[in-house]
């Protein structure tokens, strides 16, 4: 009940932010829209619709991670905070009340995406479906990085991390734009070893019917965001110390 409390005032914090939610939900379709016309003036498949939508889905979840680490770190440098520190919440009731309300906003974003693609010729069947159930996942991934950060940094640090490099770890290393193989050796090692390529290429299995790919690729973003979640409790719980 505590979680469920902090979790309602989180909620009415979000959406009250209307300028940033919308940007948020409609920044994967201003992308989608930017590389379909792209793609209708040039002689070669680069960025077919079906191949792009779970990429751009992904990337757009940077956003989220912006959003949560702003709302966290807002938070912690306000007299609230403070106040909330003396109450029974724990580190684990305040990065869950964070949580909950973050996962519906990423969800609706990566279902929007999806929505829009199919207006822009996404055929809509059963894999579609399950390429929005399998990027869930990296939804909790980067809710958890933006926890983080916030829960490490103030405002103005939490925009530079995860407004500027996550937003650029994740641009360039999922493969969304361009196949990794191109580039290979070290590149592509890095990249593999980070759950952003993994998430949409999960994606991308789901969306082909190439089932037996979704799981080799999905534990890895399910592993990262169990892992940041863990982490951002433990750092929060060392920051309630500290600033209490």
């Amino acid at each position: 009940m505590r979680t469920l409390a902090f979790a309602l005032r989180n909620t009415k914090e979000i959406i009250r932010d209307r300028l940033n939610l919308i940007f948020g939900i409609g920044f994967p379709v201003a992308i989608l829209l930017l590389l379909t016309a792209i793609q209708a003036n040039v002689p070669v498949e680069l960025f077919v619709i079906d191949h792009l939508t779970p990429g751009v889905a992904v990337f757009g979840l940077s956003f989220v991670a912006l959003f949560s680490g702003l709302l966290i770190a807002k938070d912690r440098s306000s007299s609230l905070m403070l106040r909330l520190f003396t109450s029974p919440l724990t580190s684990r009731d305040f990065i869950f009340g964070y949580t909950l309300p973050l996962f519906p906003m990423a969800a609706l974003q990566i279902i929007f995406c999806f929505a829009f693609a199919v207006i822009l010729g996404l055929k809509v069947n059963l894999n579609t479906l399950l390429s929005i159930v399998v990027l869930l996942p990296a939804a909790l991934l980067f809710i958890s990085i933006g926890l983080l950060c916030g829960s490490i940094f103030d405002e103005k640090q939490v925009g530079g991390i995860c407004g500027a490099l996550l937003t650029n770890l994740s641009a360039w290393l999922s493969g969304t734009w361009f196949d990794l193989d191109l580039v290979g050796g070290a590149f592509k090692k890095v990249a593999e070893l980070l759950p952003f390529k993994h998430a949409v290429d999960a994606g991308r299995a789901a969306m082909s019917g190439a089932y037996q790919n979704i799981m080799p690729h999905l534990w890895w973003v399910i592993g990262y965001a169990v892992a940041m979640t863990i982490i951002a409790i433990l750092v929060f719980t060392k920051k309630m110390s500290s600033d209490a």
